[in-house]
């Protein structure tokens, strides 16, 4: 028989479930005290889920990544309430907002559980806790993780070690959005550009307040664009009116809506034009513009982006332990071509394609930032 005398990373679980304080148990066992309580004392009550947020990035093959924790905001503070947490929602965690998160050490930087009297009512909590924990930096797996509360094999239970091969075969790209999460996008997304103008409009140097905001915005989120229309009560997106009530003051990086008797957190973050907007475990960047200025977009410019395929780029910041090749060789497509250590993993770079190394330049024991790089091929 073995006795395993740890506490597991999963230990929250078991403590929301039962309302046993594990931790509190084992120092009274280790200062001589017996168990106050039997295995038939012990009742399980509910469902309990726990998801790890990691310091990795599951849009970029779920690489470690590293950085300052520029903003950390979690759905309740950390270390409050009871077994349960606040609401059925704990935070344990050993970070805060300001901190960093260096390659040296293992990439986890909370646990997130969440307490239901039901399986499906625990993950629903779950989804809604992620939505609002607020966390830039660095990359972290939190859409992915709330991705995953949604998915029906999850809810069915139907879960094999192949999940994410089978789900992701190209790469995780974000939880797909249902039409009524995308309608409410795109008028929250309405709603904040009208904000925006109304403070704009107040500002010095500015033409004056004489002109009113702009009431009708359209809107695009992954290619299809929403005709949304601000009246004094309602918001409409394509003609139909949305129920929905929300504020917003120029600034906030969260905005909780209320959507039909439910809540939709979305965190936003504001881009040259528009919004990039996070939520139900997906990234979207919308584009508003108002209605008059939309027709113009199309004579707009697009930058093609520069082709980097003959460099080796250090896709995140690590210690180079080895490079396999030097100036001068032939090298075929998939051939190792340095090893990269982060996070207590090594992570092997291949080449794309067949061709000359031209120039190295990084040396083994180099300590490298993201999108370094390594060697330039011919």
């Amino acid at each position: 028989m073995e006795v395993n005398t740890r506490l597991q990373v999963e230990h929250p679980v078991t403590e929301a479930v039962t309302g046993l304080d594990l931790v509190e148990q084992m120092i009274r066992v280790a200062a001589g005290e017996k168990l106050e309580m039997t295995q038939d004392d012990i009742k399980i009550d509910g469902w309990a889920i726990e998801n790890r947020v990691y310091a990795e990035d599951p849009y970029r093959g779920f690489l470690p990544s590293t950085g300052r924790l520029v903003r950390y905001r979690t759905p309740v503070p950390a270390w409050e309430g009871d077994e349960r947490g606040v609401d059925g929602v704990r935070v344990d965690a050993g970070v805060e907002e300001g901190g960093e998160v260096s390659i040296f050490y293992d990439p986890m930087i909370a646990k997130l559980i969440t307490w239901g009297p039901t399986r499906d009512a625990a993950a629903d909590l779950q989804v809604a806790a992620l939505d609002r924990f607020e966390l830039e930096g660095l990359g972290h797996n939190i859409d992915f993780v709330s991705a995953i509360m949604q998915h029906p094999r999850f809810r069915s239970g139907e879960l094999t070690t192949g999940f994410i091969a089978e789900e992701y075969p190209e790469g995780f790209h974000g939880a797909p959005a249902d039409e009524t999460v995308t309608r409410a996008l795109a008028a929250i997304a309405g709603f904040m550009a009208s904000a925006e103008a109304d403070r704009a409009r107040r500002t010095d140097g500015q033409l004056g307040d004489r002109l009113d905001p702009p009431a009708k915005w359209q809107v695009t989120i992954g290619g299809a664009s929403h005709k949304v229309k601000l009246g004094h009560k309602h918001i409409k997106v394509d003609g139909e009116k949305i129920g929905i009530a929300l504020e917003y003051t120029p600034g906030d990086r969260l905005v909780v809506a209320e959507i039909d008797d439910s809540e939709l957190a979305v965190k936003v973050a504001k881009t040259r034009t528009g919004w990039r907007m996070t939520t139900r475990g997906a990234i979207h960047d919308v584009r508003v513009l108002p209605w008059h200025v939309a027709p113009l977009a199309s004579h707009m410019i697009e930058k093609i982006p520069p082709d980097l395929s003959k460099f080796l780029i250090c896709p995140m910041p690590g210690l180079l332990v080895a490079l396999h090749v030097g100036e001068g060789d032939s090298v075929e497509a998939g051939q190792p071509l340095a090893t990269v250590e982060a996070m207590k993993m090594e992570n092997i770079l291949r080449a794309e394609k067949a061709g000359v190394v031209k120039t190295v330049n990084a040396a083994q024991g180099d300590s490298l930032a993201v999108d370094a790089v390594i060697l330039e091929m011919e």
